[in-house]
């Protein structure tokens, strides 16, 4: 795990694509993305939701960490949003992939897998066992690509909001 002051790690899927850790002169470029993904599943969220997620996984406290893949101009084309936590049922860690997206204009060139790439290799690096997500049983593209990288289990989620 990369702690404060240490070098950034970064990725690259080619030369014109890399995907790193989130930081704070992102903000202009991540939160076209986050308005993105958000209007794709019908949701809204006060700006001040927004702003303290964007904080939180820039600081990598309380085991968020937001990763952000950037074109060669430094353009933001995707993010995923991981959170790290204990489980009952193994003796480290869990990382749930909360949030991912790649632009439209983007998808189909690669960066979505190697965004998943680079969330295994964190995973690693923060000592979990599994990552693991959700997603809408109709969004039948994302799926496609989930199938390559992951496996399909049995559960089925509920939720009651308090």
């Amino acid at each position: 795990m990369a702690m404060v002051g240490e070098p950034e790690q970064q990725h690259d899927v080619r030369p014109e694509i890399t995907v790193r850790r989130l930081r704070a002169a992102d903000r202009e470029g991540w939160q076209r993305l986050w308005q993105q993904y958000l209007r794709f599943y019908r949701a809204a969220l006060p700006a001040s939701t927004s702003q303290s997620t964007f904080a939180r996984l820039c600081q990598g406290e309380s085991g968020l960490v937001g990763l952000l893949a950037v074109d060669a101009d430094g353009h933001a084309v995707g993010l995923a949003h991981l959170i790290f936590h204990p489980s009952t049922w193994a003796e480290r860690s869990y990382c749930y992939l909360e949030d991912l997206f790649v632009d439209p204009a983007r998808r189909g060139s690669g960066v979505a897998g190697r965004m998943f790439e680079v969330i295994y290799e964190t995973a690693r690096e923060h000592g979990a066992t599994r990552v693991y997500w959700l997603t809408q049983q109709y969004n039948g593209a994302a799926r496609s690509l989930y199938d390559t990288v992951g496996h399909l289990t049995s559960f089925v989620v509920y939720e009651h909001e308090l």
